[in-house]
């Protein structure tokens, strides 16, 4: 600690994203990274950026990326907001939209970054438990008697579980619930869930947020969006630009736009990611694991006679990285991102090493 340090500071509990270590031969099943390379055509419109444009700065309205989005969600430009990845546009709607006098309701198995977002802009916040089939259900999100939301946010598919919530109940929640907004964070919804922008149109308190970096495999140029109306698109572009007004360099909006264009590339390797997950899920069952639902592109397992972080430093030691959390109900468990065929094949291989 510092005595230069603001005195908020020394109470953050920040975020611990999944460690990148430099390992030869390594295995990397721990960060939900995409197996698969980005869009053939993502990549030539990043060779092809890369010209005397790069001298100017960028739009600040990223505005081909937007249209691009719009015509892909059928919404109109004015109601897409991006910006440097999911992360960054989750800290402008918490700051912007979620900051309010009752508590923000979130699940209490959820990603970690909201209590972080929570603690840095001093939001008081709710946990919801999940069931214990570590479900979200609809009904725990309804206004009560004694108590009304003061914004609402999870993920959908959830992370880490892997469960999705069905596209009516999200709109019995959002419906329910007027008086604040809604937040959707569909990082991994391009995997088996449905997406809650067809809804925006129908519900002014409603942000589906998405991400390029999961099925899109473009995690290293940090693109992320929401959708929603206008009125609140307004009010983020508000806070972005008391922030940083060029959120987005060239090389990502001209690869924004192409990997939206690559239809055919994206539906194939959402189906890959797809199929290695259900194979995955097969073999690991076979191996004694408990493994939930996934509509995601990782899995969510525990052994009923195996310690998790036995587990999760045996597989390390085979340079085979997965995520372990060291939290209440959870810590017996294990998320395993989907890798290829060949990656998804040497963790069982090493699994039933470890297992004997």
């Amino acid at each position: 600690m510092s005595r230069y340090w603001s005195p908020f500071v020394h109470g953050l509990d920040p975020y611990v994203p999944g460690e990148q270590p430099r390992i030869d031969k390594l295995i990397k099943l721990n960060t939900n990274e995409n197996p698969y390379g980005p869009s053939p055509r993502a990549l030539e419109a990043i060779r092809n950026a890369a010209d005397d444009t790069l001298r100017l700065y960028p739009d600040p309205q990223a505005s081909d990326l937007r249209a691009a989005l719009a015509t892909h969600h059928g919404v109109e430009p004015e109601q897409v907001f991006v910006g440097n990845g999911s992360d960054e546009v989750l800290a402008h709607i918490f700051q912007g939209l979620l900051k309010h006098d009752r508590p923000l309701w979130m699940p209490d198995i959820t990603y970690s970054f909201y209590p972080a977002y929570c603690g840095l802009y001093g939001i008081d916040f709710e946990p919801v438990p999940l069931d214990p089939d570590f479900r979200i259900r609809a009904h725990d999100y309804l206004p009560r008697e004694d108590a009304r939301a003061g914004g609402i946010i999870f993920a959908n598919p959830n992370a880490p579980t892997g469960h999705a919530l069905p596209l009516n109940e999200i709109e019995q929640i959002v419906r329910t619930n007027p008086q604040c907004v809604v937040v959707i964070d569909e990082a991994y919804v391009d995997f088996g869930a449905e997406s809650a922008a067809t809804l925006v149109e129908r519900y002014a308190n409603l942000v589906a947020v998405q991400t390029f970096s999961k099925s899109r495999s473009l995690a290293g140029l940090r693109i992320g969006y929401a959708i929603a109306q206008e009125h609140l698109i307004q009010w983020l572009e508000r806070v972005k630009n008391c922030f940083n007004s060029y959120p987005l360099d060239h090389f990502a909006i001209a690869a924004g736009v192409a990997s939206i264009h690559d239809t055919e590339w994206f539906n194939d390797v959402c189906a890959r990611v797809i199929n290695n997950r259900e194979t995955l899920a097969k073999n690991l069952r076979e191996l004694g694991f408990e493994v939930l639902p996934s509509a995601a592109n990782f899995v969510f397992v525990r052994h009923p006679e195996r310690d998790a972080a036995e587990l999760n430093e045996a597989l390390r030691e085979r340079a085979i990285l997965v995520r372990h959390f060291a939290k209440l109900r959870i810590d017996q468990h294990l998320r395993i991102s989907v890798g290829t065929d060949e990656e998804c094949a040497a963790l069982v291989h090493a699994l039933k090493e470890i297992l004997g």
